[in-house]
């Protein structure tokens, strides 16, 4: 009646992206990964989905094949990061 009880619209968010110990990851990052063999990648935010782009192959995997079922962070380590 007067848009008292209007659903609100959530706007879509970026997930939040954690290397396996836990660092934060953001568009950019250079980041080796432990899955799929890609080695050294950097971070692309394309849309709302973040890939990892292969520097050697140009391979991109998507962030959601790289989720620790355990811990729930990916399965890359920050470069530099040990």
């Amino acid at each position: 009646m007067f848009g008292l009880f209007k659903k609100k619209t959530k706007e879509p968010t970026l997930p939040k992206l954690l290397d396996i110990n836990g660092n934060p990851i953001v568009e950019g990052s250079v980041v080796r990964s432990l899955r799929y063999e890609l080695g050294e990648c950097v971070v692309e935010l394309e849309g709302l989905e973040y890939f990892y782009v292969s520097k050697k192959s140009g391979q991109r995997v998507s962030y959601a094949k790289m989720v620790d079922a355990i811990t729930e962070n990916q399965k890359v380590l920050l470069a530099g990061g040990e």
